[in-house]
């Protein structure tokens, strides 16, 4: 099996992060400056732990063509790792484009940032080694069914989770090793938050099962930390949050020490952010009252406030912003406000699947919902909308 090899001569460990969704705007803010302050408390962070690599599971930029400023931020974070002797390695994730975030990939090879191609049907791994044996990396970048149905057209891939086993079956994992795979998918289970994106009835899910070769999956796609079945199989979550859903999430960095063939240690890292993202809710009067927001940090963070005066407050915003100067969001809960809920159904819109509001407009127009055979045909024709998205 072809690979590249480093020595290293201590104990593996390795820091997972994701999602940083350079370039990001929330709301209309940019995220940009937020981004700058967490990525040097990341570089922090690496210093102090001194780790053999850095794993980026996806989701570098918000968009497929980021901007200049995104770009140039993501190229500091990378200067800085590879001045420091860091192994970087990077895979694309759905928002990213695979050929714009690979392009010189084999040019960096040699500042240790290894950056994984454009998926072409084969995965080699980076071998790196410690005193307890070689540590396989496989980087797997984003990918739908029609990727890798492309490079093994004789495979049955009808769904993510075929797509997935496919392309891990063929990258000939040695399992005598130690084996990291890198990859930025949805696995079935795992919670959601509102600012990522949501697909046709869980279409784009992939099961656990597929990555039971690896002794660590370093995952990306979702913002919020979490483990899968174990501490195995993890999400990193972003190092920032990017939408009120993600207020009470502890934002941090996962560490990842590799010891036999086998054995983990898994602990974080807690990344405090420039500002803070926050709800707050109550009167006007109540929310204005010195009492109430001295001494607090609301005025600088990013704030959603929710007002329950029966009555609009005439220019809100504006005059919130007086003293919570990053207000983001304000919305009123109300009679009116959830009498009008109750009719429109428009409370839980950002969390239901295409299939279900085009489901929900075929009874309104129709008095009656789609059919069984309809519905299997809608879900058919949206999924495949979605695999070519992008």
């Amino acid at each position: 099996m072809s690979s590249r090899h480093f020595f290293m001569r201590k104990s593996m460990k390795l820091i997972h992060i994701s999602d940083l969704h350079l370039g990001k705007r929330v709301n209309e803010f940019s995220m940009i400056e937020d981004q700058q302050y967490i990525l040097k408390k990341i570089v922090n962070i690496v210093d102090a732990e001194q780790p053999d690599g850095v794993l980026i599971a996806g989701d570098v930029y918000d968009k497929s063509v980021p901007s200049a400023e995104a770009v140039e931020l993501f190229d500091d974070f990378l200067v800085r790792l590879s001045k420091r002797g860091i192994k970087t390695f990077v895979i694309s994730g759905n928002h990213d484009s695979p050929e714009r975030l690979s392009f010189g990939g084999r040019l960096m090879d040699v500042s240790g940032v290894y950056i994984a191609p454009v998926y072409h049907g084969e995965v080699k791994p980076i071998r790196l080694t410690d005193d307890c044996g070689a540590v396989d990396i496989y980087l797997l970048p984003f990918v739908k069914p029609a990727h890798v149905r492309r490079w093994f057209p004789d495979e049955e891939i009808a769904s993510y989770t075929d797509a997935l086993r496919t392309a891990i079956a063929h990258m000939e994992i040695d399992r005598d090793v130690r084996n990291i795979l890198v990859t930025h998918q949805f696995v079935t289970g795992a919670a959601r938050s509102e600012s990522e994106e949501i697909s046709v009835g869980g279409a784009d899910n992939v099961d656990a099962s597929v990555f039971d070769g690896f002794d660590y999956v370093a995952l990306g796609h979702l913002h919020g930390p979490q483990n899968i079945g174990g501490e195995r199989i993890r999400y990193c979550g972003t190092p920032l949050k990017y939408s009120f859903s993600e207020a009470q999430h502890q934002k941090s960095v996962t560490v990842v020490e590799m010891g036999e063939k086998g054995s983990r240690a898994v602990r974080t890292v807690p990344l405090e952010p420039k500002r803070d993202m926050v709800e707050l809710r109550g009167t006007y009067e109540e929310l204005t009252a010195k009492s109430y927001y001295d001494g607090t940090s609301y005025r600088e963070d990013y704030v959603h406030i929710t007002l329950t005066d029966e009555e609009d407050i005439p220019d809100a915003v504006s005059r919130l912003r007086v003293i919570y100067r990053n207000l983001m969001k304000l919305s009123y809960d109300n009679r009116r406000t959830r009498h009008r809920a109750e009719i429109s159904g428009a409370e839980d819109v950002e969390k239901k699947t295409p299939l279900d509001l085009f489901s929900e407009f075929y009874a309104l127009q129709n008095g009656t919902p789609p059919t069984e055979e309809q519905s299997e045909f809608l879900s058919g024709l949206i999924e495949s909308v979605w695999e070519d998205k992008g």
